[in-house]
């Protein structure tokens, strides 16, 4: 596997928003290698001038390893160029099939440099939000594996981060709705995230710690999908409300 060669196609389809066919199809690559791509990618994208402001989680569903034949989170990282503006307009113009998803985001207050307890979660943590990740995966009719995904950082695309909170203790069960123009489209728990949002803190901190980095105070971690993924067209309204915390919320358009 060249893994320059990987990075350059994952990094070029994202950034002319055009698919790709999955690179396992012809270069079979293990979990490590994938990662490397990933690492790689996201270094082409440092080199134009992005900064690193955080991880988002994956398969933080106990269906959705199952379904992948896996026994362990995925994980990606965030940029800054990947954060729009809370209730500002997005331009679908730069993806290829997106797709939104409601989360929940957390931001660090102390480093992260080891594993953490579910007890010591939140001592961790600043702040909680409200928060929509935008999923554009850039292979083909978005069919992956496992290897592809990781390598494609995840399909990590976009964020919208609503108000923050410090209201930790109803996280566990909290309602989430997501609308489209007012019509609800998705709803579901917080529950759906590990049972409790605050254990992606701890996953956050093992696969941090095994990956031989650390996270800084000021880090934002998303937690995962409480729902499952809704497609985006233009000319809508997307709004995301997290029960006891807050909303998110974002229009779309097609750029010229």
């Amino acid at each position: 596997m060249n893994i320059a060669d990987a990075a350059r196609r994952v990094d070029d389809a994202a950034r002319n928003a055009m698919s790709i066919e999955q690179i396992s199809l012809t270069q079979p690559f293990s979990v490590r290698e994938a990662y490397e791509i990933q690492r790689a990618s996201i270094e082409r994208r440092r080199a134009r001038g992005e900064n690193l402001i955080g991880i988002k989680l994956g398969f933080t569903s106990r269906a959705k390893m199952i379904q992948m034949g896996v026994d362990s989170l995925i994980w990606g990282l965030l940029t800054d160029a990947m954060l729009e503006e809370d209730g500002a307009p997005v331009d679908l113009k730069r993806f290829i099939h997106p797709r939104v998803e409601p989360e929940v985001c957390f931001l660090t207050r102390r480093d992260i440099d080891r594993p953490l307890t579910a007890l010591e979660a939140s001592s961790y943590l600043e702040a909680v939000a409200p928060a929509m990740e935008i999923i554009d995966s850039r292979y083909e009719a978005f069919r992956f594996s496992l290897e592809d995904v990781i390598a494609d950082n995840c399909s990590s695309s976009g964020l919208v981060i609503g108000a923050w909170s410090n209201r930790f203790e109803g996280l566990r069960n909290a309602g989430v709705l997501m609308r489209f123009g007012g019509r609800n489209v998705q709803l579901g728990s917080t529950a759906a995230i590990l049972g409790n949002p605050l254990r992606s803190v701890v996953q956050a901190s093992r696969l941090a710690t095994q990956a031989e980095v650390a996270l800084p105070a000021g880090t934002l971690i998303m937690a995962g999908a409480a729902t499952a993924a809704q497609a985006l067209t233009p000319g809508l309204h997307v709004q995301c409300e997290v029960a006891g915390i807050g909303q998110a919320e974002f229009t779309t358009y097609l750029g010229a």
